[in-house]
């Protein structure tokens, strides 16, 4: 493979070569990445290149063409710090650019420092233990897959099944990747070795996806993609309740007019709801109630409450009832912080306390 290595180098050639006559301080530095890095190289591999630039002139240097002799293809793309600095925060697992390009050109050795101040942020994130906020960043990545999923299970011909699909297992694998806590070396065509050596993962999770991207009917799709789904939420599950995420203590800054607010917000109108019969009025307020203690508790050790084991939507009586509970009993968490619940006789009583408050 050495003319391909000797074609490597003339395409990066050209590039330093235009930067310096043409956009002369634009270019940092070019990094080698994709399969020439991890060699996995065939006769029409391309060359994916890092190429980092310092100012808008640097767009320049990008260029897309096909090379005729040896049928292949080659897009020259930029980087810019803000790109690579926006990698290192590990928002997702696709950062193998930033990780594992072998540099072969730097302009000046700041940019050298630079970069590797960048791969140390990534280390240190990586070498952390696993946190509340990792398994935050690996379920951004889970809500993807799942509004993909509705557009596939409401799509009716294969053509979009299997576009949703593609969203669903792009966005599943990188979930399972940052429930690990690792990013993806390799290309596409190594992510199944890379996902069956992960820990954190459904057992059969190549086995599901390659069951979506063989099926050959709608059906077949959409049990496929439900069944992944299904694995899915069972291994958050497990990782969440087996791994410490490092909850706050309770709060009294954060919990400080949350039961007063749930009061005004959700418990007389469920009970008017139970009066006037209203199963929607009922049901989404049983929602945003379900919703902020949901928040809460992610932000608070105040346990899991579940407004919905007591929604009866025959009975909205017993409903309202059972939400007054739920809401009765976070008095507790108040206790905890120390917190006291306002009360004030009548309006003109707050009136004058608000006043004097605020002087």
């Amino acid at each position: 493979m050495k003319y391909l290595q000797k074609r490597n180098q003339k395409i990066i050639d050209a590039v330093i070569q235009k930067a310096n006559a043409e956009y002369p301080g634009t270019l940092a530095m070019i990094g080698i990445y994709g399969s020439f890095a991890t060699g996995d190289i065939h006769e029409t591999s391309d060359l994916d290149l890092l190429v980092l630039i310092n100012d808008d002139r640097g767009w320049n240097l990008s260029c897309t063409f096909i090379q005729d002799d040896l049928q292949v293809g080659h897009d020259i793309y930029c980087t810019t710090w803000e790109n690579l600095e926006y990698d290192s925060l590990y928002e997702h697992p696709n950062i193998s650019k930033l990780m594992d390009s072998k540099i072969v050109y730097c302009a000046d050795e700041a940019y050298s420092k630079k970069l590797d101040m960048l791969r140390k942020r990534v280390d240190d994130i990586l070498a952390s233990p696993f946190s509340r906020e990792d398994y935050v960043k690996a379920e951004n990545m889970l809500r993807e897959a799942e509004r993909f999923y509705t557009e596939a299970m409401t799509a009716e011909d294969m053509a979009e099944v299997s576009e949703g699909a593609g969203g669903i297992v792009y966005y599943a694998e990188n979930a399972v990747a940052m429930l690990n806590k690792q990013y993806f070396h390799y290309g596409t065509k190594r992510t199944y070795e890379e996902l069956n050596a992960m820990k954190n993962r459904p057992e059969k999770l190549v086995e599901i996806i390659e069951g979506i991207i063989s099926a050959d009917s709608v059906k077949g799709a959409k049990e496929q993609l439900t069944l992944l789904l299904k694995e899915m939420k069972a291994l958050f599950k497990k990782v969440y309740e087996t791994v410490s995420l490092q909850k706050k203590s309770v709060k009294s800054d954060v919990l400080k007019g949350t039961y007063e607010e749930m009061y005004s917000n959700w418990r007389n109108k469920m009970y008017y709801a139970a009066k006037t019969n209203n199963r929607h009025l009922a049901f989404m307020s049983l929602v945003g109630l379900n919703a902020m203690l949901s928040e809460l508790s992610g932000e608070c050790d105040i346990g899991n409450y579940n407004v919905w084991l007591g929604y009866d939507s025959q009975n909205l009586q017993k409903t309202a009832e059972a939400t007054d509970k739920v809401i009765g009993g976070y008095l507790k968490e108040y206790e905890k912080a120390d917190l006291k619940v306002k009360h004030y006789s009548d309006i003109d009583a707050f009136a004058a306390d608000y006043l004097n408050l605020s002087k």
